[in-house]
């Protein structure tokens, strides 16, 4: 039987485990991503504007805790590379609203499809079906604690 200060230790050193594991897994994400030259500010740009659509550079620059200036540069890089497009705001003409490409759209398709193709014939290769449901389960506990 264990006491309470053991439990809670024993959940710190978990807590100190998973948060390694999932940076490593995160970096061999990226891996598999083949961003390219692109760099880690200007692919969290390209993953908001996916998940919440177009925006503002203002806007990105809050969301992505930016200074403006730097939020510039990295909107002109994404321009310059044809990954982002700029619209007059219809309510503002002063703004302009940013949006992705067709273009790069497909790309961050192609990337996720690699990611999720990696990470399946992984599970496939390393796994037993026994421990493939185990991981099943995992997931859902880790839904959980993401909420």
């Amino acid at each position: 039987m264990t006491t309470p200060q053991e439990d809670h230790e024993h959940v710190l050193q978990l807590a100190g485990e998973l948060r390694i594991l999932i940076g490593r897994l995160r970096r061999r994400l990226r891996e598999e991503a083949h961003l390219g030259d692109v760099s880690m500010s200007q692919a969290s740009v390209l993953s908001r504007l996916e998940r919440d659509g177009p925006a503002t550079a203002s806007s990105l620059a809050r969301a992505e805790g930016m200074r403006p200036q730097s939020m510039a540069a990295t909107v002109q890089a994404l321009t310059d590379a044809q990954m982002v497009t700029g619209a007059p705001d219809p309510l503002d003409g002063r703004q302009t609203i940013l949006s992705l490409t067709d273009s790069c759209r497909a790309w961050i398709a192609a990337s996720r499809a690699a990611r999720e193709d990696w990470l399946a014939r992984t599970i496939e290769t390393r796994y037993t079906p026994a421990e493939v449901g185990e991981l099943d389960k995992a997931v859902a506990l880790l839904q959980r604690l993401a909420q």
